[in-house]
């Protein structure tokens, strides 16, 4: 009790101090709260386009049947593989029928078929990364009777960069505000510590310890980090729904990433003022 009193009387001894120390541990955590929107949608979308990626191994005309039974067999043998599906010259053209209903007439007039037979590889879930697709594309351009692979790897390196550049940026930007919000935590706690050095000194001669002394000013950073994270929550809540409705459907974050971050950020005002506190009672 006399932690929590002496915590709550920090406060108000220094509310400016202690308003900004709040503040920008808010905006650190709206600042990563806004990344990890960015990065859970960016990893849905990875996810629905990963369902989609398959690799495509166009075949020569004279590849004969024992040669691309051979090719399927080995290929579905790759530890990424799931499936395997032959498609011949006429499926191939029956498929483009379909899918390009607009072209209909002019597929129908073609005396010779332009298409080839193909090996369309699809790959596990959960083992569909860009060094995955890579290793099996090159897998099927060493067999001979293939002439071609295809898997869109412009595009699907484009996506996998996004992503690493949106969680290199998020943790640069986190960092940056934190340390912001810790300087300010320690000009908040020096403040205090100074403010209460008569009677530190005379808790010290009646042997209280610095475990005793130091615990007030830990329980207030953890309470100011603990404050800062849910101010932010909705901060970050109203964000995103601003950008849903006016840019993008977006997804809420996970409750998870929520509780990790209230912890997260009242860790981090309870670790800054343990540090400040630490080297401001040797002054004394």
């Amino acid at each position: 009790m006399h932690a929590i009193r002496e915590a709550l009387a920090g406060f108000r001894r220094a509310p400016l101090l202690t308003g900004l120390s709040v503040a920008m541990i808010a905006l650190s955590v709206f600042v990563l709260g806004l990344f990890g929107v960015a990065a859970h949608n960016i990893q849905i979308v990875l996810d629905q386009v990963e369902a989609r990626v398959e690799v495509v191994a166009y075949l020569r005309d004279d590849a004969s049947h024992a040669e691309i039974e051979a090719l399927r067999a080995n290929v579905a043998g790759l530890p990424h593989v799931r499936d395997v599906i032959h498609i011949t010259r006429r499926q191939a053209l029956e498929l483009a029928r379909i899918q390009l209903r607009d072209f209909e007439a002019v597929f129908t007039g073609l005396e010779t078929n332009p298409f080839p037979a193909s090996i369309e590889v699809t790959l596990h879930s959960g083992q569909r990364s860009a060094e995955a697709v890579h290793r099996v594309a090159a897998a099927l351009g060493d067999y001979p009777v293939v002439e071609d692979v295809r898997y869109g790897q412009d595009w699907l390196d484009k996506v996998y960069l996004l992503r690493r550049v949106a969680a290199a940026a998020s943790v640069v930007v986190g960092i940056a505000f934190a340390a912001v919000a810790a300087l300010i935590i320690g000009a908040a706690i020096r403040l205090a510590v100074f403010a209460r050095r008569e009677e530190i000194r005379i808790m010290r001669l009646v042997g209280a310890t610095n475990s005793f002394i130091r615990r007030p000013f830990l329980l207030e950073g953890l309470m100011a980090g603990a404050a800062g994270s849910l101010l932010a929550l909705p901060a970050t809540f109203i964000v995103f729904r601003l950008l849903s409705d006016a840019v993008v459907d977006l997804v809420w974050i996970p409750d998870l990433w929520i509780v990790t971050g209230i912890v997260i950020g009242s860790v981090f005002g309870m670790v800054a003022s343990a540090v400040a506190v630490h080297r401001h009672l040797q002054e004394i």
